[in-house]
């Protein structure tokens, strides 16, 4: 197994949607290995295809009940409101407050090419919501205010002049 590169803001492969997965073979399973060594290093409760920079539909996560992996997900249901302060591993060293659906229910492939549904709120809800975001192209600044993403950018254009 390997750790492999997150990929941080400004990152071209985190702007783009992932395409489908359609191989499942013995690559597949060592990129989710590496995945799962790269998440637990970093350390992180998820961690997308992208971010590592392979632009393919799949995202793995341990959300506290132990590690699982989606492969062409599809959010099949999201519903209520969860607020709760959440960061990203490509975007370090910041967190915000963030509404999101407090319960959701997510379609999609394991490992194995098998179908699964996972039904989540709370944590589990957030990690399926903010990885998924990752897939298509979606990062978790754009889910700020226009206040706090103007901020955002200001402290980011600042740190720049300063280094």
């Amino acid at each position: 197994m390997a750790i492999l590169a997150i990929r941080t803001i400004g990152d071209q492969v985190l702007a783009n949607r992932a395409t489908e997965i359609d191989t499942f073979d013995a690559a597949l399973s060592r990129l989710i290995d590496d995945m799962f060594e790269t998440m637990y290093d970093a350390p992180g409760v998820g961690l997308a295809g992208p971010q590592v920079g392979i632009p393919k539909r799949i995202f793995v996560y341990d959300a506290g009940d132990g590690p699982e992996v989606f492969i062409n997900p599809e959010l099949v249901v999201a519903d209520g409101e969860w607020v709760y302060e959440e960061g990203c591993l490509s975007v370090p060293s910041y967190w915000w407050e963030i509404h999101r659906p407090g319960h959701v229910v997510m379609r999609g492939l394991d490992r194995n090419g098998k179908p699964q549904e996972v039904e989540g709120e709370g944590l589990l809800g957030r990690v399926l919501q903010h990885e998924y975001d990752h897939l298509n192209g979606m990062l978790l600044i754009e889910r700020l205010t226009d206040e706090e993403r103007k901020a955002f950018r200001r402290e980011m254009r600042e740190k720049l002049i300063d280094s």
